[in-house]
């Protein structure tokens, strides 16, 4: 039997997002509660996937190297924090290339399952956006929903949580209640 996975939308949930794109990693910001929330998603033993759109490739305004340069650095602080990231899938496209990967379609999250030999069905994606819960919903797995401003008080059909810490109990009971019985 394959493995459920927690997979993990970046800018917005590991990271501050910013309206000009993460360029370099004196742009990146860890946001509050995100290293903890990793170090909690990494006990409950399930393999941890980021999937994110980085359009500012696309764009030009950042090459391959530099956005895995990020990458390589932000997996180095998050281990060093006592997180885990198993694997990284990114699109590069910009929005108008209607690619299958560029969420909300689906395509990362099936790669990423089908690479790693990964369960879909159990697996939840935690996203700051609804393209992230079309994604999700689209893949055939549960979104978890990261708003700083609860609005609804968390009412809506979607589990809600303000930060990564917060999302990673939301998580740990998603699995649990998820998974398969024998």
């Amino acid at each position: 039997m394959t493995e459920a996975a927690v997979f993990l939308d970046r800018d917005g949930v590991i990271n501050r997002r910013r309206p000009d794109h993460v360029k370099s990693w004196a742009e990146f910001e860890f946001l509050p509660e995100a290293l903890e929330g990793l170090r909690e998603i990494k006990r409950m033993g399930a393999p941890v996937v980021v999937v994110t759109n980085q359009s500012a490739v696309g764009r030009g305004l950042l090459s391959e190297a530099d956005l895995a340069a990020i990458h390589e650095r932000m997996r180095s602080e998050i281990t060093a924090a006592g997180g885990r990231i198993d694997a990284i899938y990114v699109c590069l496209h910009t929005p108008a290339h209607g690619c299958e990967c560029r969420k909300p379609a689906p395509g990362l999250l099936r790669r990423a399952t089908a690479e790693l030999g990964l369960r879909i069905e159990g697996s939840v994606m935690v996203g700051d956006s609804a393209s992230d819960l079309e994604a999700a919903r689209a893949a055939g797995c549960t979104a978890v929903l990261l708003a700083d401003d609860l609005v609804d008080g968390g009412r809506s059909e979607v589990p809600t949580a303000r930060d990564l810490l917060q999302a990673a109990n939301l998580v740990a009971g998603l699995l649990e209640r998820l998974q398969p019985r024998c």
